[in-house]
């Protein structure tokens, strides 16, 4: 009887793991019709309890890939934070109210709650009409790189071997399949299997700090219950976090000796279940009331640890992704956050090399920006989660945590947070020169949001819609006031430069089928008022389309609008500000010196064949 051959295939990227990072990276590489598929072990997504908070950046994230929408229509929205201390008669009292995100400059102020299975659902509903669903009951069970170096440097080549098993194929079918692959994304959590197969160690420490975790539809009367709480009382930590459908997260500091099995050392879920945690919870919660309406959603118990991948790639061909590379405590908000902005980071990066548009090396800077940041995590999450669970100040605990500045610093890291300051130092894909020419504009961080007026029809729009994760730079051309000679005439040298055979136009052009082909999406802003505007005077690399113009003007409600060029620190001289896919800024040049573009992009692009 002949031995049955087993399969191999081929495939651009290979993603191992399914949830928020694996999805948010295949949504993102189907979105760039990059050949790619994704495992997972498990039966089916997550159909309660994990990760559930959205920050203000991840929307926007979500905003440009055009999924924002069901997002904000199914999850809560957490407009307001609620600190409570103890009180002088015993139990807890409110001490201050703010507002939940602090950042400036969120487009969206306020984060989003939703549960992780429907997060998921919004991705692999996106990735769909695409031809990409995940494959469940599918198991990794060996990966090799080949060593190579002349086919590890070949973008064509498929080095990576992954031995994949079906858990749930019919009986008389082959269980087993080979995938050769040009990457493999390892988004398999924090006992990553891909991460363990490359020998990479996880560094950093776990604290002393246990703490509990409970979702249910509550029957309190707690003032605050529909506002993200934190609470400091004689008793342990707690944090509420308001949920879809009326529910709650209930986070409930506990005691070492009532988790910890003495003789392992390691959490044992035997010793402590939700009602009991509830008990903890509820002398925490004193003078008020809480109890589950139809019993507990789901439930988890867990150690805050803060610990950061030795390497985030292997050869720039197998990539690790969130908590695969990074595990930090759930406080902040961060995991789910960081994870879908690895992957947003990442997916852009590998699709322009596969595409040809970009060389091998720009791969490296995935490490170099996601790493930094999660090592300046760790940082942050020592402190908040220390803070966090902390005894409060007292007469008899006079080293404990101020009310005010647990506050303080709660306001003073919201940039952080909210994911809108993550900031990524000088590469090959970020040029730090000329940041003067645009002082509100900050390389290396995500462009910010502001309305400006359409010149064609005097629609009003946000800019950060124009920036879509289309895997295009987008070329935003602050032309200052063209009706000015002098301008003008600085505007018309920046075309005609801009138009030579060997600037980055030209050079790096792609044989176009159609704009989703182009590299580069050219948008004009200029000063001016929309009532004597003629959008038609600019040369033609300016107004591609008639949509492509805009002004810095005030809408015709009179509600806003008109501050642009001095809310992103742009004068009368103009400037060009080069976006990357990702929507953050990776070049700034003058309007007389866009040679500063060619010696950017000639750094990672790679010339159309």
């Amino acid at each position: 009887m002949p031995v049955p051959v087993v399969p191999h295939s081929e495939v651009d990227v290979l993603i191992i793991g399914a949830g928020p990072a694996g999805l948010m990276c295949a949504n993102a590489l189907a979105n760039a019709k990059v050949n790619v598929r994704v495992i997972d072990k498990r039966a089916a997504r997550v159909a309660a309890g994990q990760a559930d908070g959205l920050s203000p950046r991840t929307i926007e994230v979500f905003q440009s890939y055009g999924i924002a929408e069901r997002l904000l229509k199914e999850s809560v929205q957490v407009h307001q934070a609620a600190f409570y201390n103890p009180s002088p008669s015993g139990g807890i009292e409110l001490t201050s109210r703010t507002q939940d995100v602090v950042a400036p400059s969120a487009r969206y102020p306020f984060e989003c709650a939703l549960h992780q299975g429907a997060i998921q659902a919004i991705f692999i509903d996106s990735m769909k009409p695409l031809g990409v669903e995940v494959e469940w009951s599918t198991l990794p069970t060996s990966i090799e790189i080949c060593k190579d170096e002349h086919v590890l440097m070949d973008p064509a080549s498929h080095p990576v071997r992954v031995v994949l098993q079906k858990l749930n194929a019919p009986e008389g079918q082959l269980q087993e399949e080979i995938v050769h692959a040009k990457y493999v994304v390892g988004a398999d959590g924090a006992h990553s299997w891909v991460r363990k197969q490359f020998d990479i160690t996880m560094d950093g420490e776990q604290s002393d700090f246990i703490w509990g975790v409970m979702d249910m539809v509550p029957d309190t009367d707690f003032p605050d219950v529909r506002n993200k709480c934190l609470m400091h009382s004689n008793n342990g930590s707690i944090l509420l976090v308001p949920r879809e459908q009326d529910r709650l997260r209930v986070y409930v500091q506990l005691e070492n000796k009532d988790i910890i099995d003495p003789a392992t050392g390691r959490v044992d879920k035997d010793r402590m279940g939700p009602d009991e945690m509830l008990e903890v919870a509820r002398k925490s919660f004193s003078p008020y009331k809480i109890s589950p309406t139809t019993g507990f959603l789901w439930w988890t118990l867990y150690i805050i640890g803060q610990r950061v991948a030795s390497q985030f790639s292997v050869k720039n061909r197998v990539l690790i992704v969130g908590d695969a590379c990074h595990t930090h405590s759930p406080k902040a908000g961060q995991g789910m956050n960081a994870g879908v902005s690895d992957a947003h980071n990442l997916a852009w990066k590998i699709a322009l090399v596969v595409r040809g548009w970009a060389d091998l090396s720009l791969l490296s800077t995935y490490e170099s920006e996601r790493r930094k940041f999660a090592l300046d995590l760790i940082v942050f999450d020592k402190m908040y989660s220390t803070l966090f669970s902390g005894k409060p100040l007292s007469q008899e605990n006079s080293h404990g945590v101020a009310p005010e500045h647990f506050l303080e610093i709660f306001k003073q890291f919201g940039g952080f947070t909210s994911g809108i300051g993550v900031h990524y130092d000088p590469s090959v894909a970020t040029l730090d020169k000329n940041q003067e020419l645009a002082s509100g504009v900050v390389i290396g961080e995500r462009f910010p949001p502001y309305k400006f007026i359409r010149a064609a029809d005097a629609w009003p729009f946000e800019i950060q819609d124009l920036l879509p994760a289309d895997f295009r730079f987008k070329l935003l051309v602050f032309t200052g006031d063209f009706s000015e000679p002098l301008q003008q005439a600085r505007v018309e040298s920046m075309v005609a430069t801009m138009q030579k055979p060997e600037s980055f136009l030209n050079r790096y052009a792609t044989s176009s089928k159609g704009a989703e082909n182009s590299r580069f999406d050219i948008i004009t802003i200029s000063k001016g008022r929309k009532e004597g505007f003629n959008f038609l005077q600019f040369p033609m690399l300016l107004r591609s389309h008639w949509s492509k113009v805009f002004i810095d003007d005030i809408d015709v409600t009179g509600s806003f609008g008109g501050k642009g060029y001095s809310y992103y620190g742009v004068g009368d001289e103009g400037a060009i500000v080069a976006v990357r896919p990702d929507g953050y800024v990776g070049a700034i040049a003058p309007l007389d010196h866009v040679e500063d573009l060619d010696a950017y992009f000639t750094s990672f692009m790679t010339a159309a064949v």
